[in-house]
């Protein structure tokens, strides 16, 4: 790309790295693991990794509980086999983006051990510790994101320390300066290895409520909902001062060339926009989860594509998720068809994508027994869903009894409804959703339109979506149809005469767009236009 910033004109890949290769047969993929697929990845077209925590943990939260953030957990292997790890990416022209959780540590980190072991320890105030309530239960009404009180008493000390997740993951005090000095000199210790940026947790829990308030009822709580949604989060998240705390890391990157912050945020666009920062001293990339959470009809997700493009800040780069480890695969919620029209949504809208491990064979949510159940949020509030186990099951490679992931027993369970979803197998078929999504990746790296462009919104009805990415004398113009029935688009005066050059459906490539442009059900299309021209009324 000439002269775009690379987090910019690329595109990121999610690896679980639990679950990608396993290069030793525990069951467990692990960094060779992710080593020996580089070539895939290189093949796949992609431009950034971002690996999910790969920091030494009691695994209580499978790593999002962190013992010690300047170390590799063994079951991923060596500090030495990251450092062959990014030399490989580097040579493979990949950059690398770590998981960064500094929301809350392991309750076995050598911090909470001396924060618990006496009040008067000089890390007692690094973590959030409370005197009990009058009546001696919690000091306040928080509920933890896992279900039940976000609040658990400490016997030795006779104070509850806090925890927005787990108790086993008790959440650091961020309005500590020396907590904040602490954490930052993580980042550093990674970026001097060569780490190309980060992918920062909960960005948007770091700070609390000072008076710490209790948060109040949720007016549209609903039986079967997650705990968490019984209340209103005003109090123990999204906190003003958050944004200080975000600009510093911005500035700890600054400190070094080329990199990127991305910060995990699930808030209503509104309050996400804030999180680019005053005058975009924030985080790079604020996730936008809009199309994790969206009903998936067509009036719908123009809108929200049209309103997230309206409320960017002036130079605010926007993003697009469709999967992550946490929420349901793409192609469980819409099915195989629409996963293909999704892939050319992800690919084809403003900004930069980010693609979850397995979407690009259609990997669907696995079904998990009972008795297979690894996920805590699972366990903690069994049978209502919440498991995100379904999710992050073994990248399916070849055919075989565990499809090339291991030659032991998997963590999680394979797939074993469609034997032939499979890397190998859909790699040879020009027709695949693997295929689809290399020559979508592909065309975004040959097209600087379709990856720097500008977004037009167009004006489509019925179950069809359409928009036009244009940058100086190239123009495409992208309809997408989310419905199982054919529909008829209507282009304007402008957008006639144009060549398709791609369909996630059929091989209709080369053929000239008239006044009408026929559909079929499951169907997108990415239509080049002929350069920009007056057209008489």
């Amino acid at each position: 790309m000439s002269g775009a910033v690379w987090w910019k004109s690329g595109t990121i890949y999610q690896i679980y790295p639990r679950s990608f290769q396993d290069s030793n047969g525990d069951g467990i993929g692990d960094l060779q693991g992710i080593r020996r697929r580089l070539p895939y990845l290189d093949w796949l077209g992609v431009d950034a990794i971002w690996l999910s925590p790969i920091f030494p943990s009691p695994m209580a939260d499978f790593g999002y509980d962190v013992a010690d953030y300047c170390g590799v957990d063994p079951i991923f292997g060596s500090m030495a086999d990251f450092d062959a790890l990014i030399g490989d990416a580097r040579a493979s022209g990949l950059k690398l983006i770590l998981d960064f959780v500094p929301n809350h540590t392991s309750d076995q980190h050598a911090w909470f051990r001396e924060s618990r072991s006496s009040r008067e320890n000089a890390k007692r105030d690094w973590y959030i510790w409370r005197d009990p309530a009058p009546d001696g239960g919690p000091p306040n009404n928080w509920i933890s994101n896992f279900g039940g009180p976000a609040w658990t008493f400490d016997e030795a000390t006779g104070q509850y320390y806090h925890h927005a997740f787990l108790k086993d993951q008790p959440d650091l005090n961020w309005r500590n300066p020396e907590v904040r000095a602490a954490m930052y000199d993580t980042l550093r210790f990674w970026l001097d290895k060569g780490v190309d940026g980060f992918r920062v947790d909960v960005i948007w829990h770091l700070i609390k409520d000072a008076n710490f308030r209790d948060n109040p009822p949720n007016p549209a709580y609903e039986e079967g909902q997650p705990d968490i949604a019984r209340l209103l989060q005003v109090h123990s998240c999204d906190q003003p001062e958050v944004h200080d705390v975000v600009a510093e890391m911005r500035s700890v990157l600054e400190e070094y060339e080329d990199r990127v912050l991305i910060g995990e945020i699930y808030l209503p666009i509104e309050r996400l926009m804030a999180y680019y920062g005053e005058d975009l001293r924030g985080a790079h990339l604020p996730f936008n989860f809009q199309l994790l959470q969206a009903a998936w009809d067509a009036r719908h997700i123009d809108g929200l594509v049209r309103e997230y493009e309206a409320a960017l800040p002036d130079g605010g780069w926007p993003n697009w998720v469709l999967g992550n480890h946490d929420r349901q695969r793409i192609a469980g919620r819409v099915g195989p068809d629409q996963a293909r029209v999704a892939a050319m949504l992800l690919l084809t809208l403003r900004g930069t994508p980010t693609l979850y491990y397995g979407d690009e064979i259609g990997l669907p949510d696995v079904p998990i027994a009972e008795h297979e159940v690894q996920d805590p949020w699972e366990k903690n509030e069994p049978g209502l869903g919440f498991g995100r186990d379904p999710m992050r099951t073994p990248m399916q490679w070849e055919p075989g009894e565990t499809f090339g992931f291991t030659t032991g027993k998997p963590w999680l369970p394979v797939d074993r409804r469609e034997p032939s979803r499979t890397v190998e197998t859909m790699r040879e078929d020009p027709h695949s959703i693997l295929s689809l999504y290399r020559r979508l990746i592909d065309m975004r790296r040959s097209h600087e339109a379709l990856s720097q462009g500008d977004y037009e919104a167009v004006e489509a009805e019925g179950g069809l979506i359409a928009y036009r990415r244009v940058l100086g004398g190239e123009r495409f113009l992208v309809v997408l149809n989310l419905e199982a029935e054919p529909h008829i688009f209507d282009p304007a005066p402008a957008d006639r005469g144009g060549r398709i050059l791609l369909s996630c459906r059929a091989e209709r490539q080369g053929e000239e767009v008239g006044k009408t442009l026929e559909l079929e059900g499951h169907e997108g299309l990415i239509v080049a236009l002929p350069a920009h021209r007056h057209i008489r009324p």
